[in-house]
């Protein structure tokens, strides 16, 4: 391998790019509406792409490691000094987050990474956000957005995880949750939650049933219901059981600084809820098709327990009074932040799946008063028999980009002239010493003078 020492134009290239990125793309992203950021996330995502691969180069450079087969000899003078916004921690409210202060490239590293990850989760969540649009997609359309956005949920997981790799090298004394270990592997799971999930609504018919039931603007059901195919139940419970176990760990590690913003904390847990009520409707599914339908009834009743919406004494009855009232009231706003295109979700899919019980849970209840007649157990040795989830999605690593070799060579600069001066100053010195005291030289003058010198 050749070893080519040549200085880098950091001050250029590092000094014109941060501000770049980091003062016109984000702020510009945060001035904007709800409703428009999540099309303009393309442009904070090809503002990261250009100016991760210069960070790398950097930090490579410095750590001794090769790029693109070439050892890069560079001195670091100086660290650099930089600023961010932490979106994670606590505060008071009606303040904004606070700016941290942190020193090397280290600090910049990680919170740039971090930024990359959360764009690709933002932008998971706008490509989820047309499955509740004015025109209901269809299947094969529906298949599709969900495989984008979970393609996007294990991009920002392996970038959480490779954060949580590197985060003892960053300078722990700052004390930032965005670069301690905990932190990103909790967001890590919480990714990877979210994507087990993904795998499960891509074959689950039953919340597109519901979504176009409550779309005001479509009209398929006049033409024809609904299709409503069987679904491989019981693997579907597992992959939920699985994703409940990781949002149970992303909870554990996000708890344990105490300094997470509530709203995250909330998020999480209400994914937890989910995924398990999710599992309790797909063993209820399941019992239904081996034509146990009050088994499956009751395992309805425990989804809506873990939801948070039934009691212990609440077996076989429905939400009535002052809880119907706030749960109504509480899907609306929901619905019209769905319309509005801005902060919807925060529930992590919980008023959904409330739904969705419901529904079956009417029909199912029907059935079993004209027809079958079964008795209906109590839904708590059910949950209690609950087997392990299974998981779907390996995690893989994070690759870094790299610079390609036609800008590393135009990134190469020749010696300042300062160093040439003090490189001939030293090479004159030690010729004189070398040649000092021959006879017939004038006292003073340099024995190495050559012809380049002279002014003809």
């Amino acid at each position: 391998m050749r070893e080519h020492a040549f200085r880098l134009y950091v001050a250029h290239h590092f000094g014109s790019l941060f501000p770049i990125f980091h003062q016109h793309v984000l702020k510009r992203h945060k001035r904007l509406p709800p409703a428009s950021r999540a099309s303009n996330l393309n442009t904070v995502l090809a503002a990261v792409d250009d100016y991760l691969p210069y960070l790398l180069t950097l930090e490579a450079a410095l750590c001794g490691r090769t790029v693109n087969g070439e050892v890069i000899d560079l001195a670091l003078k100086k660290e650099i000094d930089v600023e961010w916004r932490t979106m994670l921690t606590a505060t008071i409210p009606g303040r904004g987050p606070f700016r941290v202060k942190g020193k090397g490239l280290d600090f910049e590293f990680c919170f740039v990474l971090h930024t990359l990850a959360c764009v690709y989760t933002l932008r998971a969540r706008a490509q989820l956000l047309t499955l509740y649009g004015a025109i209901t997609p269809t299947a094969e359309q529906r298949t599709a957005i969900v495989t984008t956005a979970t393609k996007q949920l294990l991009q920002a997981n392996s970038i959480h995880n490779y954060l949580a790799s590197r985060s003892a090298e960053i300078d722990a004394s700052s004390a930032v949750l965005e670069t301690l270990a905990q932190t990103q592997g909790g967001l890590a799971a919480l990714a990877l939650a979210e994507a087990t999930l993904l795998a499960v609504l891509k074959d689950d018919p039953y919340p597109a049933v519901v979504a176009q039931d409550r779309n005001r603007n479509d009209k398929n059901w006049m033409v024809k219901p609904p299709d409503v195919p069987k679904v491989r139940a019981h693997l579907f419970a597992r992959l939920c059981l699985a994703a409940t176990e990781h949002a149970g760990k992303a909870e554990a590690m996000l708890s344990a600084s105490g300094r997470i913003d509530e709203a995250l904390i909330e998020y999480v847990i209400n994914l937890k809820r989910t995924s398990k009520a999710k599992a309790c409707r797909f063993f209820g599914i399941d019992a239904d098709l081996g034509n146990e339908t009050g088994q499956g009834i009751a395992w309805l009743t425990g989804g809506k327990k873990q939801l948070g919406f039934a009691g212990a004494n609440d077996e076989g009855s429905k939400i009535q009074g002052l809880a119907k009232f706030k749960k109504d009231w509480t899907e609306r706003r929901e619905d019209k932040k769905i319309e509005k295109g801005g902060e919807w979700g925060s529930d992590a899919g919980r008023l959904e799946e409330l739904r969705v019980i419901e529904m079956l849970e009417q029909k199912w209840n029907k059935m079993n008063d004209t027809i079958n007649t079964q008795l209906i157990p109590h839904s708590d040795p059910l949950i209690a028999k609950m087997p392990l989830g299974r998981d779907i999605h390996l995690a893989k690593p994070f690759v870094t980009p790299s610079i390609d070799d036609d800008t590393l060579a135009r990134m190469r600069a020749p010696p300042d002239v300062g160093e040439i001066g003090n490189e001939n100053e030293s090479s004159s010195d030690e010729g004189e010493k070398a040649h000092g005291g021959l006879p017939g030289i004038f006292p003073g003058s340099s024995s190495t003078a050559s012809r380049d010198d002279s002014y003809y």
